[in-house]
């Protein structure tokens, strides 16, 4: 490559996400294809149960003069990355409801925080200094972005590093979550005064010196969320779905005109039987066995019947679906609560449909226009095998892929803000303020919708920390408070609605169900009870009432499982993989009397069953001391 045949440059993704954990100095890489689920040999957890980081990493491409795309190295040039970022939560404005809804739900919301006035603001924003790295595999204190401060208290957002090319790498925080005041609790899912947590998003900028000339890169942005306990797991409406349908209404892509069964239908079916692996209402609604499990290969010959025998069957199915925007149907799919859940207003709002893309590429699905042209499950691509203009769309698509669209209340990854076209530059970019701007914070006591919403306003080019200030302050009671119907309304039938259950579990299949389920000589029945044995995810902190439980949750939140694929064994009858509980902390089941009876009465079906083992707890299953407090009658 010689400077003089370089037209531009980009960084890509454009949205990067990484995810906060505990574990010190263990990360994984985040998936770089739409679909993919994140790889480490050594699972998402260090050998202490501490969770790790997710780690995006950034790279630089070239459009040459020629038309050509190819990535650029440290290999090619001097390759010299310059991030900004920042966690605004606790200065910004409280969250209601999105403020992109009409204007009759809208309440203007009042900065969090609001006792202190004036320059003492400036104590709630945590701002590091930019950092810059070259070069290749680099890392080191001098990355860090450790010197941003809550009140004099320094707080780390994260750090810099390369890889063997010179790309860059984003660790993000440790989750930790304090108040200002030692021993004060949080009492409210998203506006916590006095709080912060390490959660940023900033600027990502990259030059290139090659031949003694410098060129400077279309500028990206990283986002630091929470963990994703659902690995593998995705929403039916994604983030993706969400900004592609975006660029259509603004006639910055194409609307599609034709529909592919296995592109466009069969993902949707699909992302929502899966979560039938987080709530157990979705289990029985699109779950195995049901009308709607997409991994039923008849279920699937059905679907992609185009005859006119099959068309009762599309139409009843596209009927279940609240189209957009939504009429006032509470009963329907996805079975999700929408931006306006718990307003007791509109039903309309409460829940959430598919995007008007989605739907009208079910609408011709129904009607029998669509492709049928399902060969099996899909694969996903190489990511090294693919295209540099391949590469390019994948990079940019995958991290949006694996955040939610919704419900936007307010969201736990990037929110409702990105439903605005003032956001954008173009497709998958981000407009971005310029370099070392600081994000205004400060739009008056109460921030108008008018305000909110005008072209340079909040929602206008974006900067360090312009983007997770919108969410929950601390992120961990926002999880802890957003569920199921189980929780919400115990008297309906399922536990369905659900809320976030790809990214933050409803109730799970735990370990010890899965391994109950796969012990042989045991009838198709009893297999299939131990199956559905879902637990509700928060069940170790639920403590004595919401405020214990949003209390434990910051503290906790590592020791609760992840929902990882496992495969059964052969001819076990059961979904290959299965999506089972792991790495939730050993002490929680300590001395579970009810585990071991369930284990030594399954043994009875063999021919020859182990005699079991004296009392009514094995040895290394006891606990001398109980590792939380057995509640009595009436305390919960």
């Amino acid at each position: 490559m010689r400077a003089e045949d370089i037209q531009s440059l980009s960084i890509h993704p454009s949205i990067g996400i990484a995810r906060i954990g505990n574990a010190p100095d263990a990360w994984f890489p985040a998936a770089e294809v739409r679909g993919g689920v994140p790889e480490d040999p050594d699972g998402f957890r260090n050998s202490g149960g501490m969770i790790k980081r997710q780690v995006p990493r950034f790279r630089v491409y070239a459009t040459l003069k020629s038309g050509e795309v190819r990535e650029v190295t440290a290999a090619d040039g001097t390759l010299t990355w310059r991030v900004e970022v920042a966690n605004l939560k606790a200065g910004w404005y409280q969250f209601l409801f999105a403020m992109d809804l009409d204007p009759s739900y809208v309440e203007e919301p009042q900065q969090r925080n609001a006792a202190l006035t004036g320059e003492a603001r400036e104590d709630l924003s945590i701002r590091p200094a930019a950092r810059q790295i070259s070069g290749p595999n680099e890392q080191g204190s001098q990355y860090h972005f450790d010197d941003g401060a809550f009140f004099g208290r320094t707080v780390y957002l994260g750090e810099l590093r390369t890889d063997e090319a010179g790309r860059l790498l984003f660790l993000g925080g440790a989750g930790v979550s304090e108040p200002r005041l030692p021993g004060a609790r949080p009492t409210t899912f998203a506006n916590n005064d006095g709080w912060h947590d390490d959660t940023c998003d900033g600027p990502v900028r990259a030059s290139f010196e090659i031949d003694g000339q410098s060129f400077e890169a279309t500028p990206a942005h990283v986002v630091v969320a929470p963990p994703n306990y659902g690995p593998g797991l995705f929403g039916v409406v994604t983030m993706d779905d969400v900004v592609l349908d975006l660029y259509v209404r603004l006639g910055w892509l194409d609307k599609p005109a034709s529909t592919s069964f296995t592109e466009d239908v069969w993902p949707i079916f699909d992302r929502m039987s899966a979560h039938q692996w987080v709530n157990d209402g979705i289990l029985l609604l699109a779950g195995q066995g049901t009308p709607l499990d997409a991994r039923d290969p008849g279920v699937i010959d059905r679907l992609i019947d185009t005859s006119s025998q099959a068309a009762a069957f599309r139409a009843a199915v596209l009927a279940l679906f609240r189209p957009p925007p939504p009429r006032d149907q509470a009963a329907g799919l996805p079975p999700f609560y929408g931006d306006t859940f718990g307003d007791g207003v509109d039903a309309a709002l409460e829940y959430l449909p598919v995007t008007q893309t989605q739907y009208d590429h079910l609408n011709r699905w129904a009607m029998g226009n669509f492709a049928s042209d399902w060969t099996g499950f899909p694969q996903l691509p190489v990511f090294d095998a693919l295209t540099p203009e391949q590469q390019v769309e994948e990079l940019d698509r995958a991290g949006l892929h694996e955040c939610l669209g919704g419900p936007f209340h307010p969201g736990i990854e990037i929110t409702w803000p990105f439903r605005l076209a003032t956001m954008w530059e173009a497709p998958y970019r981000l407009r971005t303020l310029p370099e070392g701007e600081p994000v205004r914070q400060d739009y008056g006591p109460v921030l108008t919708r008018q305000e909110a919403l005008a072209p340079n306003g909040p929602h206008g080019a974006s900067g360090p920390g312009s983007l997770t200030r919108w969410l929950g302050v601390p992120w961990q009671t926002d999880e802890a408070s957003c569920n199921s119907a189980a929780i919400y309304t115990p008297s309906l039938y399922l536990s369905a609605p659900s809320f976030w259950g790809a990214r933050v579990p409803n109730q799970v299949m735990s370990a010890e169900a899965f391994e109950i389920a796969t012990l042989p000589d045991q009838p198709e029945l009893q297999r299939q009870r131990h199956f559905s044995n879902r637990r509700l995810w928060l069940r170790d902190i639920q403590g004595r009432g919401y405020l214990e439980r949003i209390d434990n949750m910051v503290s906790m939140w590592w020791r609760l499982g992840m929902v990882e694929a496992k495969s059964p064994p052969p001819r076990s009858g059961l979904p290959d993989p299965c999506f089972v509980e792991t790495g939730r902390w050993p002490r929680f089941s300590q001395g579970d009397f009810t585990l071991k009876l369930a284990r030594d009465l399954t043994a009875l079906y063999q021919d020859e069953p182990a005699a079991p083992t004296a009392g009514l707890v094995r040895a290394e299953e006891a606990s001398p001391k109980p590792t939380f407090k057995r509640f009595d009658r009436g305390e919960v």
